[in-house]
């Protein structure tokens, strides 16, 4: 219906969070949290369970479902832990297998599947205090050999979207650091879907990390780092910002080109 509209005949992508079942949707199935579905130790019942919130999903006309959480659960202070697959490396990726495919499906063009989002890349659930959204300081080995692989294992089955970690990792706000969202993400990993922000995390560059002066210093910082979706669903500064910075030559076309391409192509998926 939305294409109509629209002088490209491009749909609008909706996306929502349906991480235990289809839970905004009245009626529609609840599963347990993904620590309890890691606790059956079942990836084939796992699977089945996704594949429903998938089907009531798209049935709610929702095409994008912000699932799985992939950060493993290592720090106990931290409020959102029932959201992992738990402490363990091989379990968290049988588990991450079970949840894409049971999400994305055989076939990209089902009317009964929906893109898959994991999240939050990358170091998302170890912060320092426990408090969400706070610092995690992580060494590199670490990182790579406990908080890297289920992302790397969503990717090699096929995952189509990923959301960045809000905090800061090793000193640096996540979505501002070009080492994690291009050369890991992208030239490393070899990840084509797109990059979306966790909620108005753009803005919090400037208002809470403070790393931006403004709120077009911030724009610039995140799309320049990787970012290709904002997630600000209130005002329309990100995209006035944004379309200044284009036209001063600030973020360049090929990055605003690279962009579109990743959205375009998670659209078509």
């Amino acid at each position: 219906e939305n294409k109509k509209n629209s002088r490209l005949n491009i749909p609008i992508i909706y996306g929502i969070d349906a991480i235990h079942g289809a839970n905004y949707t009245m009626g529609a199935t609840l599963f347990p949290q993904q620590i309890g579905q890691a606790a059956t130790w079942n990836p084939l019942l796992v699977q089945q369970l996704y594949g429903i919130t998938a089907y009531e999903t798209r049935a709610s006309g929702i095409p994008w479902n912000f699932s799985p959480v992939l950060d493993l659960g290592r720090q106990p202070l931290w409020s959102r832990f029932f959201e992992t697959f738990g402490e363990d490396v091989l379990l968290a990726n049988k588990m991450t297998v079970a949840a894409i495919s049971g999400l994305q499906g055989d076939n990209q063009y089902s009317p009964y599947h929906v893109a898959a989002c994991m999240k939050h890349f990358l170091g998302y659930s170890y912060p320092l205090s426990g408090k969400d959204r706070t610092p995690a300081w992580i060494p590199e080995r670490e990182l790579r050999e406990y908080y890297l692989p289920t992302f790397q294992t969503a990717i090699e089955e096929g995952a189509l979207t990923v959301m960045i970690n809000s905090g800061e990792l090793n000193g640096t706000p996540v979505h501002v650091n070009h080492d994690i969202l291009t050369k890991l993400l992208r030239d490393e990993l070899g990840f084509k879907g797109l990059a979306v922000t966790d909620w108005e995390d753009i803005y919090k560059l400037h208002t809470t990390h403070k790393v931006a002066a403004s709120l077009r210093e911030a724009v610039k910082l995140a799309i320049n780092a990787g970012i290709d979706m904002s997630m600000t669903p209130n005002d329309f500064q990100f995209n006035e910002h944004l379309i200044n910075l284009a036209k001063t030559g600030e973020v360049s076309m090929n990055r605003i080109n690279e962009a579109v391409h990743r959205i375009l192509y998670v659209k078509h998926q």
